[in-house]
């Protein structure tokens, strides 16, 4: 794989395009984990996805990892599918964690993608890797946008700086 601006440039308009199906897929994993936290999680738009992928897409830093996970994740296939299971579990795990930013979002993501994974599934034709692809950009997407009430607001466990020391 060569990663060039403009193969980063062609994998950020192939994610972007993807929101008639990442979206739902985030939309149901909020869902299902609505329903196992006994919360209210908001649903995601294609304009608020798409808005986000541009966000991530324009840390260059970023971007050359997401274009290389997505790029792997895209092309890997194994004979016979579950041989192959630990290498696309690790790429998509890791993909989901780089959307989601740092600590603690990174290992939210990291657990959402598995989460994510059992209930997304590829058309038969499909390569191993395209099913994680997708539960991996759903699960890092669903988890660093808004929509969780957690999330609002100040932390309760911030420490206030400054004052009288």
């Amino acid at each position: 794989m060569n990663l060039t601006p403009d193969r980063v440039a062609d994998e950020h308009a192939w994610v972007r395009d993807r929101a008639d199906v990442i979206v739902p897929i985030i939309n149901d994993t909020r869902s299902r984990l609505e329903t196992a936290f006994d919360t209210e999680v908001d649903a995601v738009s294609d304009d608020t996805y798409r808005q986000e992928v541009d966000r991530v897409f324009a840390d260059g830093d970023v971007a050359v990892n997401m274009a290389a996970y997505c790029g792997l994740l895209r092309d890997l296939d194994v004979d016979g599918d579950y041989p192959g299971f630990v290498v696309d579990e690790v790429l998509g795990r890791q993909l989901a964690a780089t959307i989601a930013g740092g600590q603690p979002l990174s290992v939210l993501a990291g657990a959402t993608f598995h989460f994510a994974d059992i209930h997304t599934h590829g058309d038969d034709g499909d390569a191993a890797g395209d099913d994680d692809l997708d539960a991996a950009l759903a699960a890092g997407f669903q988890t660093r946008l808004p929509g969780w009430n957690w999330q609002e607001g100040e932390s309760p466990f911030a420490v206030p700086t400054g004052g009288d020391n």
